[in-house]
């Protein structure tokens, strides 16, 4: 399948979705769960050493992908309307973990997680469970970077002169195309920002997820398929 040609016809919110790139949904958590979904975060934290493929020193990790409020979570409608907006066909969840910048670290230069078979066949959510901003550590990113005109220059991942640092509070969702260039900022007080950090893929990608569940430590059951036809956009008072 090639990438989504957007008509005219299509609403506000899918044309905004489809020049940026990304979209932030205010307070999509619900607000009843934020309280167990950072015990499910903290409890979850495992050092380096303990995940097989060895993880950042300068941020916690967190296993929490069987737990039944973060998969509540990954299900919530708006999110899976945005993300079938973004891949454009059936698509499944395939990973969810937790990540945080430590103080003094998190910073990562400027780039693109970068789609796998197609422009538009992956899409990443991060759940905010704290209030974020560049105090301490708030994800940049450069809006209308994931399709790059005919002709542009290369991508210099130092030149931050487009680089938009969010700001925000506990339960907003940030959902961005895979070939957006975003980064993770430095976090110089060392406050809290604890987030689920969510991977979906097109269906056609499963046979290679599942080749490497094991090093991602992926435990949950991702068999289950999600129509974009079946979830309809935020409004456009929630959609950013």
């Amino acid at each position: 399948m090639t990438e989504r040609q957007w008509m005219p016809g299509s609403t506000p919110c899918a044309r905004q979705l489809h020049e940026n790139g990304y979209a932030l949904l205010r307070q999509a958590t619900p607000a009843a769960w934020l309280t167990g979904l950072r015990y499910t975060f903290d409890t979850g934290v495992k050092p380096s050493s303990e995940w097989p493929v060895p993880r950042g020193s300068d941020w916690r990790h967190s296993l929490l992908d069987t737990d039944l409020t973060v998969q509540a979570v990954c299900r919530l409608p708006p999110l899976l309307a945005v993300v079938g907006q973004l891949i454009d066909e059936r698509f499944f969840l395939s990973q969810v973990e937790g990540r945080e910048p430590l103080a003094n670290g998190g910073h990562q230069q400027l780039h693109r997680d970068l789609s796998v078979q197609r422009p538009g066949d992956t899409a990443i959510a991060l759940v905010y469970l704290d209030d974020y901003g560049p105090e301490n550590g708030a994800t940049r990113l450069v809006p209308g970077s994931h399709r790059p005109a005919s002709g542009e220059p290369p991508f210099d991942a130092t030149d931050e002169s487009r680089s938009l640092q969010l700001t925000g509070n506990a339960g907003d969702i940030l959902i961005f195309d895979a070939d957006l260039i975003h980064a993770g900022s430095l976090n110089p007080t060392g406050a809290r920002r604890r987030t689920l950090l969510i991977t979906y893929f097109s269906q056609a990608l499963y046979a290679s997820h599942l080749e490497t569940v094991r090093l991602r430590s992926i435990r949950m059951d991702t068999s289950e398929r999600f129509d974009p036809a079946e979830f309809a956009l935020a409004n456009p008072g929630q959609f950013i």
